[in-house]
């Protein structure tokens, strides 16, 4: 392992270009398995030695899925690495005022190079995971546990879980949109283009190009961007990865996305249904097994080229859909897209052409096979939906599906009693867990009205998980 990326040279001074190339060969050291702690030390040895490097941005999520971040200084973390702590009781979700210390232990083989224009001078970004106080696992972070899930399949059953979300949002005008929403004023499209016709210097177009190159050069290995089929919608695509990395970079690019935007006037918005009358935003989950670097979900003998692994992962989804659905959709305003008028993927059942499916079949071969969970918005913590959506998809052998065609909730109320019931979900996330995460879905669907009617509410914008500030919940 020759260190591209770790090579001293003096990051105020690169271009996208050389960005682009640490972060994919550090990418690649990932994927390959490198050891964590060789990773950890040449790291540690890197920031001692690159005079260009002042911070290092440490990003976490709580169990809802918002960003945290805090931004240390270099000297100070690679002294101190070991020893990072946080009031967990500043943090929605987490600890009690009473017990507030949590630790974070960074993931030192996560390390993203950053361009010096959106990101500031001389910064380098890792994710951590939440420890408890003494330093041990903390069940209520689910970045460590989609880790340690993954690493078990990978150590017990040599599988590889490949995971690729196809993530829309809206542009609107003005900074901070959404946190100056009305609902008599609702929210104003940056432009009128849409999917397919957008020229190239229109304002979406110039916000998707500068979007696809940070992208680019965090690594994402892009695929194809375009606007989407509502007025100023767009959808960047991306080479599929492994679940943790996936999400991962779910996270960095709603961050992206914000930034570009907020530097060009607007506001990107990830709200499922921000305007009641036009499609929706979702966050398409795409999913296939690897073991032997082949993709097991595929057979040349199956119906629509499925394995049987492929078939057990698509059942235990169908089978606990409504367990999932809170997890997949968890705000007020998620169940506004799942309006049947609106291509709503709300079918609990699987089809390769119907889109209203929650779970669909793409055209694919032996290498791109794969199954497409729809459902999912893009609010969702991909962290916590991409762990329950796979605690589903290896249950598959000892479930059955139901005949018929059922629907999924249509509110978030629905949604939060069954999954406040779900023995399935319980065992899955832990009681602590799931209890911790229905008080939080409860806090903000009772500010808005069950019956969510035909314009989009105050409470369900302003009181969304990624929206409001916590210290100013009380204000509003």
């Amino acid at each position: 392992m020759e260190n591209v990326f770790f090579k001293p040279d003096h990051l105020l001074d690169m271009t996208y270009e050389e960005i682009e190339e640490k972060n994919l060969e550090m990418k690649k050291a990932r994927k390959s398995g490198v050891p964590k702690q060789v990773l950890k030390e040449k790291f540690l040895d890197y920031l001692k030695n690159e005079k260009g490097i002042k911070a290092v941005t440490v990003c976490f999520t709580d169990m809802e899925g918002k960003l945290h971040t805090l931004d240390y200084d270099k000297n100070f973390l690679v002294s101190s690495q070991d020893n990072l702590t946080f009031d967990g009781s500043s943090i929605k979700g987490f600890t009690a005022q009473s017990e507030s210390d949590l630790r974070l232990k960074i993931d030192f083989s996560s390390i993203r190079f950053l361009p010096a224009d959106l990101f500031g001078a001389g910064k380098v970004l890792v994710f951590a995971n939440v420890r408890d106080k003494d330093g041990g696992f903390y069940v209520s972070d689910f970045r460590g546990r989609l880790e340690e899930m993954c690493e078990d399949l990978r150590n017990k059953n040599g599988i590889t879980v490949n995971v690729a979300p196809e993530i829309e949002g809206f542009l609107f005008e003005g900074v901070n949109a959404e946190q100056t929403f009305s609902e008599e004023k609702g929210f104003k499209l940056a432009t009128m283009s849409g999917y397919f016709s957008s020229l190239p210097q229109d304002t979406l177009r110039l916000f998707i190009d500068k979007f696809a190159e940070v992208q680019r050069a965090l690594g994402f290995e892009n695929e194809k961007d375009h606007p989407e089929v509502a007025p100023a919608q767009f959808e960047l695509n991306y080479k599929y990865t492994h679940a943790l990395e996936s999400a991962d970079q779910v996270v960095l690019y709603k961050l992206v996305a914000r930034q570009v935007a907020s530097i060009m006037g607007l506001t990107a918005c990830f709200l499922p249904k921000p305007i009641q009358n036009l499609n929706g935003s979702g966050m398409h989950v795409n999913v296939s097994f690897e073991k032997d670097g082949k993709n097991i979900f595929y057979s040349a003998e199956g119906k629509y080229g499925m394995s049987e692994d492929a078939n057990h992962a698509i059942a235990g989804i169908l089978h606990y859909a409504n367990d999932l659905c809170l997890v997949m959709n968890p705000s007020v305003n998620a169940y506004r897209r799942l309006d049947p008028a609106f291509e709503a993927p709300n079918e609990i059942k699987v089809s390769s052409v119907d889109r209203g499916s929650m779970v669909r079949i793409p055209i694919g071969n032996e290498k791109s096979a794969r199954i497409e969970v729809r459902t999912v918005a893009p609010d969702a913590n991909p962290y916590l939906c991409f762990y329950a959506i796979l605690a589903a998809a290896l249950s598959g052998r000892d479930v059955e599906i139901e005949g018929g065609v059922k629907k999924l909730p249509g509110d978030i109320e629905t949604a939060i009693e069954l999954f406040e019931k779900s023995e399935f979900m319980a065992e899955t996330l832990g009681k602590d867990s799931r209890d911790k995460y229905v008080a939080l879905k409860k806090r903000t669907a009772q500010r808005s009205p069950r019956a969510l009617g035909g314009r989009v509410k105050n409470g369900e914008v302003l009181f969304h998980h990624e929206i409001t500030n916590q210290s100013l919940w009380a204000y509003f």
